[in-house]
């Protein structure tokens, strides 16, 4: 889509064109949907993030200043929309390494993307939605520390232990 398109399409929104808001969410639901579900791992709250999210979205495009893409604001606005959900749930573990050994474990060279995508969905939620931000969708780690209000040096630990975590799950999937 070009910039005269996009712009256009935001006009449309802004205009309360329903026509517009409805081809401005058939453009971006399913890359978002993608980026809440890696985040929840659960359909259905992914689904309910998304909804709300494109809700603060339209509720908020007045706002849109255009200082970065719409998509990448759109994202923005749903990635938050996911993190408070995934608080409401409740579902950030604390690492305990007990639970989660660390042995060493190289990659294992026949990887394919559905058993990477299999173990980051086993993550504990905590460990997933750090992974998710920073290796999936390019977050900083002082970016994904505002978003989660944990600290730079809480978002770096937990990003190494999800790695490693990855790395056992992996191991037991090629080695089982």
């Amino acid at each position: 889509m070009s910039s005269d398109d996009e712009q256009l399409l935001l006009n449309g929104c802004l205009a309360q064109d329903r026509a517009a808001q409805y081809q401005l969410y058939q453009r971006y639901k399913t890359a978002m949907f993608s980026c809440a579900l890696r985040i929840l791992n659960d359909r259905d709250l992914a689904q309910d993030a998304l909804q709300e999210g494109f809700v603060d979205v339209f509720r908020n495009l007045g706002g849109f200043r255009q200082q970065s893409t719409l998509g990448a604001w759109i994202k923005a606005i749903v990635v938050r929309r996911a993190l408070r959900v995934l608080r409401q749930e409740q579902r950030m573990e604390i690492y305990n390494e007990a639970r989660h050994p660390e042995p060493t474990v190289a990659w294992h060279d026949s990887l394919t993307g559905e058993a990477l995508e299999k173990a980051i969905g086993e993550l504990p939620a905590g460990y997933r939605a750090v992974f998710c931000l920073i290796e999936v969708e390019g977050y900083l780690h002082r970016e994904v520390a505002e978003l989660l209000n944990i600290t730079e040096g809480t978002s770096k630990s937990q990003l190494f232990h999800a790695k490693k975590l990855l790395q056992v799950k992996l191991h037991h999937y090629y080695h089982a």
